[in-house]
């Protein structure tokens, strides 16, 4: 298994970085996103555990990979002293590129924010398609390329320094486009705009997809 990229100064920051993100309105799209979510559960990217309040009670375990040894440092603090509604939780440092479970497995993935920080967004998109059930559904809140030239523009000749700054964010993937090549079949797709967030990092897709 490859080795994971790591980002202790941005993982010590992450949380405070995100606290008027969160309170201007991320945080209810959490919720809303994971209210959909049901059976066994897999979130890739699972950061500093941003999600975790917000799984229903309908998930019966949670899966929680996120590859970055420091980020899943302070994942595992929260978990412990924070706990979660789902009785079932375990945490690990598979990368979404190469996910050690089975085909098949899970009757739900989460990724949010997750597609514009991986390495491979397709070899993602792939490893979640396998480890999904057929039916099976892919719940996503994802960065997207902006629709007008002119700030897509922007966004390309900033992402280099941008990545660099903050764990790997390629915030100009057009990644809805990458879910449905990947094979998915997309059932709701809103595009909004992340609160409180720098021009380059707003605009915004949430949605829900299954795997045929």
């Amino acid at each position: 298994m490859p080795k994971a990229p790591e980002h202790p100064i941005f993982a010590r920051f992450y949380d405070r970085m995100l606290v008027g993100i969160e309170e201007g309105g991320l945080a209810e799209m959490r919720r809303s996103l994971l209210a959909g979510a049901t059976g066994r559960t897999l979130e890739v990217g699972a950061g500093t555990g941003h999600n975790l309040a917000h799984y229903p009670a309908a998930v019966t375990e949670l899966v929680m990979a996120e590859p970055d040894p420091h980020m899943a440092s302070r994942l595992r603090a929260r978990v412990e002293t924070e706990g979660s509604p789902i009785e079932r939780v375990s945490v690990s440092e598979a990368p979404a590129e190469e996910l050690p479970y089975d085909d098949d497995s899970f009757d739900t993935v989460v990724s949010t924010l997750v597609l514009c920080t991986v390495a491979d967004p397709g070899a993602t998109l792939t490893e979640i398609r396998r480890v999904l059930s057929a039916g099976g559904q892919l719940l996503f809140c994802e960065h997207v390329r902006h629709p007008g030239r002119a700030r897509a523009w922007v966004q390309d000749r900033l992402v280099r320094p941008w990545a660099f700054f903050a764990g790997g964010c390629h915030p100009n993937r057009p990644s809805g486009e990458l879910i449905g090549e990947a094979g998915f079949q997309i059932v709701r797709l809103d595009s909004g705009s992340l609160p409180k967030a720098v021009p380059w990092m707003q605009p915004l897709i949430r949605g829900a997809a299954r795997r045929p």
